[in-house]
């Protein structure tokens, strides 16, 4: 069993003074903790694998593709492998698990 808990994910992620934590590779899965601030530009660009985006805190809107949709804490979305998508209008601090699958890089 590997446990991880949010706060020393922050922490860690914030001393390495990036937006993008891997913390967990696996086989057939990565998983990462990403963080926009309120105002923040998202320079994502598309992946090579599916993701599933579950958003811990903050609020946004995220375009996948040519779709909008408002996220905030608790939200859950699927952005399937290729597709452009990007967090916009950020506005609170962001803080979003990420599900890669197969694994990113």
């Amino acid at each position: 069993m590997k446990a991880f808990r949010l706060d020393e994910l922050e922490a860690e992620r914030a001393a390495n003074q990036g937006a993008y934590l891997q913390f967990l590779r696996e086989r057939n899965m990565s998983v990462g903790l990403y963080a926009l601030n309120s105002g923040e530009h998202d320079p994502q660009k598309p992946h090579n694998q599916d993701e599933v985006y579950f958003v811990v805190s903050g609020r946004a809107s995220l375009t996948v593709g040519l779709e909008t949709t408002e996220v905030a804490r608790g939200s859950v979305v699927y952005v399937p492998a290729g597709v452009a998508h990007k967090f916009h209008h950020i506005s609170e601090d962001l803080r979003v698990l990420v599900v890669f699958s197969p694994p990113e890089g």
